[in-house]
């Protein structure tokens, strides 16, 4: 058997050139503090639509429903990714060195 037939040849010149993709040295941190902030954007933008149909200036249910949602999905994504990254942390540190 030929080995050129089990291994692309074509592939290997694609993974060759990932080196060429531009990667920003965007921190943990960072992202994490983005996406936390979207949260805190959907939180708000939620919060003012339920003032907005309370107050009348606001007709369409469908928009408010749909902010709230955004915004709890949101929450719950959140608190998720949180609670994994707890129960990870809690196993490494039940690691014996």
């Amino acid at each position: 058997m030929n080995i050129n037939k089990v291994i692309d040849i074509n592939n290997l010149n694609a993974v060759k050139n990932v080196d060429h993709i531009n990667t920003s040295k965007t921190s943990f941190e960072d992202l994490f503090k983005d996406a936390l902030d979207k949260v805190n954007e959907l939180q708000v933008q939620a919060d003012e639509y339920n003032k907005l149909f309370a107050t009348g200036q606001v007709d369409n249910i469908h928009q408010v429903m749909i902010a709230s949602e955004k915004a709890q999905i949101a929450m719950q994504f959140t608190l998720s990714i949180r609670n994994q990254v707890l129960d990870a942390y809690k196993e490494i540190m039940r690691m014996q060195v």
